[in-house]
């Protein structure tokens, strides 16, 4: 049973006004000898330390059971159950405390298998010298270390639950965006149909061309909603594969348009945010339409788009190139303020701070844009 004492009688530890871990901390010191036990005890309750006692080794494991115990200090030679025996019975509880091993012999081997079994630390048992003094500095120690490992323990959880609720908020944020991007293409299927029942429904050839022009446009915004809310990455477009499915779109509408253009895409692997890459297949989008329009008239013939970074000396940049082999640069994108598609054209590419220039191919003409690498 724990054996009590009178601590306020006792002369304070040497070297005890040094800061202690012991204030409100409860320590289980083990040992077959109680008056060595009542000294411990007597010597470190003057530094704040609530010192239980007991004289073997399963009396202390009794009272370890109890629970309480901040950290156990342990005699090796006891009968029946020395101290490896009764160390290897601590370390298998569950959260066990700090054991700092006492030992009367100057052996090493025994502190070495002591801290092999998991003792925090040893001390030898010299009751003349300073055994008291180093047993007070090493429970200190372990203590501390024992603080100080919960805390970077409930740190680490604290942060593995911070990274699990960003995790849940991120991937409920990319289950709402998908949500709604599938939503806004689903839209814009609906006013593409409608631009197409208008179109086929008019008399007007130019009223026709404008409907389809507008559908085309619909079309390249709708093709990235589309491309966001099919992709595990809501927040960027593989501007690569969104051309080529723009490119087959517009096939289709070249197709059911009877315009005999052949239109072939060659783009290299590019991630763009959403923003951008619409900018982009408006401009697609508008450089074939003129290009089904003027480049050759009562005839068929290629239109190319290619997509490539380009090393500059500011950096990295994109190069977008439409071409055709046609009859020539048309008069409808030879003045910057001409045809509603060129307007288009020069405003997207001021959106994206590109750079536009046209010149006649050999023959026909190309459109290039360069623009920063994202």
């Amino acid at each position: 049973m724990p054996d009590s004492g009178d601590p306020a009688s006792v002369d304070s530890v040497p070297g005890s006004e040094a800061p202690s871990a012991g204030a409100g901390v409860r320590v289980l010191y083990i040992d077959d000898d109680p008056g060595l036990g009542r000294l411990v005890r007597r010597k470190l309750a003057r530094i704040g330390y609530a010192v239980d006692l007991a004289t073997s080794g399963p009396e202390g494991l009794a009272l370890l059971e109890a629970g309480g115990i901040d950290a156990v200090a342990l005699d090796h030679f006891m009968p029946g159950q020395d101290g490896l025996e009764t160390l290897a019975a601590i370390r298998a509880m569950a959260d066990p405390p700090p054991v700092v091993y006492v030992t009367g012999t100057q052996e090493s081997r025994i502190a070495v298998a002591a801290l092999k079994a998991g003792a925090a630390d040893y001390v030898i048992k010299e009751v003349e010298g300073d055994f008291i003094e180093l047993l007070r500095s090493a429970l200190d120690g372990a203590i501390q270390n024992v603080r100080i490992r919960k805390a970077h323990e409930a740190a680490e959880q604290e942060i593995r639950a911070a990274r699990d609720r960003f995790e849940a908020l991120a991937a409920e944020r990319a289950l709402l965006l998908r949500e709604m991007n599938h939503r806004v293409g689903n839209s814009l299927q609906i006013i593409m149909s409608m631009l197409h029942v208008q179109a086929a429904a008019t008399r007007n050839p130019e009223v026709e061309d404008a409907l389809n022009a507008a559908r085309g446009r619909v079309a390249a915004v709708a093709q990235v909603h589309r491309r966001l809310y099919t992709s595990e990455q809501v927040g960027s477009v593989a501007l690569d594969q969104y051309l080529v499915s723009l490119v087959d779109d517009l096939q289709v509408s070249a197709r059911n348009g009877t315009t005999g253009i052949a239109l072939t895409v060659e783009a290299a692997p590019l991630a763009i945010d959403p923003d951008r890459a619409v900018a982009l297949g408006v401009i697609v989008t508008e450089l074939v339409i003129n290009a089904s329009k003027y480049a050759y008239p009562g005839g068929s013939g290629p239109v190319r788009i290619a997509l490539r970074p380009q090393e500059e000396p500011d950096g990295t940049h994109v190069l977008l190139m439409v071409e055709d082999d046609g009859i020539g640069l048309p008069e409808t994108l030879e003045s910057p303020t001409s045809g509603l598609g060129n307007r288009i054209v020069r405003a997207m590419a001021t959106k994206l701070g590109a750079t536009l220039s046209f010149a006649p191919g050999q023959p026909g003409t190309r459109v290039s844009l360069t623009f920063a690498a994202p």
